[in-house]
């Protein structure tokens, strides 16, 4: 069973959602809501809103109460982030009251993570792991660093692991769930997702194992092979060691392009090392990064892969408000090569080439300067157009002047020439801007793009007033009674908002409050589109017309054959004279 409503609801009293927030953001009140930089994913102009009892991010959709908060921020389940709130405000969580088959599940996925690392680490160190240990050898890295790193090997076997972990009594099921097994082809048994290949584990940052990378041993294809998404891994919402990253006290993360580069660069001094893992840095590694850093120092290849990188990560990490440098490595090499070519020299020459770097629009201007030839008037035109297009998108007036003044000097331009071309390239990206928003905001309106609620766009009348009936149901729990005199979760067309109306009816009717537990009870993606209806109609009183024509909609889409059209002035009077009988 779930923790007692009390238990739940005294949790959050003594956890002002504000507070709590206030740990990780910064906030500002605007009126009734409080607003700050939303802290899952880039912004620089704040949508992150907290309400009373929960917030919303009108940026990129992210809500809930303080348990949900703290789910996603601190990346736990439900039932460790109740802990974690518990702790906070001094209270001893209620023994053997919660039962959760998903949080179970991660519990064993965690569990079978740690023994497959064990495995693997110990199979490195064998006769059978030879060849893996061979080639971290010839990647020069010490027992130390691969003690750090838990590296391992897989063995070039169908079913090893697999056969070592079932025998320690995890089921099969289990090690699919992981990922650490696959299904035969037949559907009989499993064999090992990982085989013949040295292993990186991922580690969170509470230090849990929760996915594993692997480089074939061979000239086989893929050369790497990640764990895909599970329960207790998103690959897009974490970096490979993090975990150590973080406590190193430095404001400021390398980011490397792979597992050996970090390790690498590690084991040379550079403890502050990340990387994406396996997939092009996405907006929610940039958003982490921001927790612990105000520097990101791009760590990536020379080569044609590792520029195309570059130029994708630069916007996601100047969006999420940090600050950006750009590694040039000499003679085209990787940090990991770098390194080892200087010797004992190496973390030296590493750290004189960082301190050296410049900023990414450096960066950037730099290497636009190999696409024309400056030597002539025509080049010379081409490229302060395309510089002008490139500072044209830089938000500091401030940093915009630094770039046109050096320009200007350096190719005896007029500044007000290149300011001219600057702000009209300028005023044209605002306008995209405007219709790109214009576009999303029409998308959201028809519910095209809707994953979680897929019936919306379909039939909209009727899901506007579903929407607006519960918003006002759960701010007026007393309203319950009267509503049900004319409709019922049967006249609901769109099925989330009939199985939100069945839910919060039948915890009203049970004298509970309609959202105490919804952190439990809901998916993520079904509870941020509660909150999303809650923050869409946040102080917006509705009357007592407009909660009829709610009703009325509601009943003329349905199914049924009366409609509520043929409502008289008498029903709505006696409708609202119901609810304010039942408030008293």
């Amino acid at each position: 069973m779930a923790f007692p409503e009390s238990f739940i609801y005294e949790l959050k009293a003594r956890n002002d959602i504000s507070e709590v927030i206030s740990n990780y953001i910064s906030l500002k009140r605007r009126g009734r809501n409080r607003v700050g930089l939303c802290p899952f994913h880039g912004e620089k102009t704040p949508s992150f809103n907290v309400y009373d009892d929960h917030f919303y991010c009108f940026g990129c959709g992210a809500s809930g109460d303080v348990i949900s908060f703290v789910m996603k921020i601190e990346n736990l389940d439900y039932l460790d982030a109740v802990r974690f709130l518990a702790q906070r405000a001094g209270m001893e969580v209620p023994d053997n009251s919660y039962d959760n088959s998903m949080n179970n599940l991660r519990k064993r996925i965690f569990e079978a993570n740690r023994e497959a690392a064990r495995f693997y680490y110990r199979t490195l160190t064998s006769p059978e792991g030879r060849v893996g240990l061979d080639y971290f050898r010839r990647r020069m890295l010490t027992d130390a660093t691969i003690r750090h790193f838990g590296l391992g090997y897989a063995p070039d076997s169908w079913t090893a692991l697999s056969d070592y972990l079932i025998g320690k009594g995890f089921k099969p099921d289990e090690l699919i769930a992981a990922n650490l097994s696959v299904k035969r082809r037949s559907g009989k048994g499993v064999i090992d997702r990982f085989r013949g290949r040295v292993m990186f584990p991922i580690i969170d940052l509470r230090g849990n194992v929760i996915a594993f990378g692997g480089r074939i041993m061979t000239n086989e294809k893929p050369k790497y092979l990640n764990s895909s998404d599970t329960p207790v891994f998103k690959k897009s919402e974490n970096l490979f060691s993090l975990n150590n990253a973080k406590n190193t006290g430095s404001r400021a993360l390398l980011l490397c392009e792979g597992y050996m580069d970090v390790i690498s660069v590690n084991q040379a001094g550079f403890q502050n090392a990340v990387a994406s893992l396996g997939t092009a840095l996405t907006s929610e590694q940039a958003s982490l990064m921001k927790r612990y850093a105000d520097e990101i120092v791009i760590c990536y290849d020379a080569d044609e892969a590792g520029q195309k990188a570059t130029a994708r990560a630069i916007p996601l990490l100047r969006d999420a408000g940090l600050n950006i440098r750009v590694l040039s490595i000499p003679n085209g090499k990787d940090p990991d090569e770098f390194i080892k070519s200087k010797g004992a020299d190496g973390p030296a020459a590493f750290k004189a080439i960082i301190e050296a770097c410049g900023n990414d629009v450096d960066y950037r201007l730099q290497k636009l300067r190999a696409d024309f030839n400056l030597s002539t008037s025509e080049g010379r035109v081409g490229y302060l157009e395309a510089c002008a297009k490139l500072i044209a998108d830089i938000k500091s007036p401030i940093e915009r002047d630094i770039y046109v003044s050096k320009l200007s000097k350096k190719f005896e331009v007029d500044k007000n020439a290149l300011n001219l071309q600057i702000n009209n390239l300028s005023n044209r990206n605002k306008r995209e801007d405007r219709r790109r928003e214009m576009r999303k905001i029409r998308s959201e309106l028809n519910g095209t793009n809707d994953k979680i609620d897929k019936e919306r766009h379909t039939k909209l009348r009727s899901t506007s007033a579903e929407e607006s009936l519960l918003a006002h149901l759960i701010n007026n729990p007393d309203s319950l009674k009267a509503i049900k005199q004319y409709i019922s979760a049967e006249d609901f067309q769109n099925s989330l908002m009939k199985r939100y109306f069945e839910y919060f009816s039948g915890r009203i009717e049970s004298g509970l409050d309609p959202l105490n537990n919804i952190a439990a009870d809901f998916s993520d993606d079904e509870r941020s589109r509660m909150y999303q209806i809650l923050s869409k109609y946040s102080g917006i009183s509705q009357t007592p017309q407009s909660l009829y024509e709610n009703i009325r909609i509601i009943k003329a889409e349905s199914e049924r054959p009366k409609n509520t059209a043929d409502m008289t002035g008498e029903d709505i009077s006696k409708l609202f004279a119901n609810m304010k009988k039942n408030k008293k």
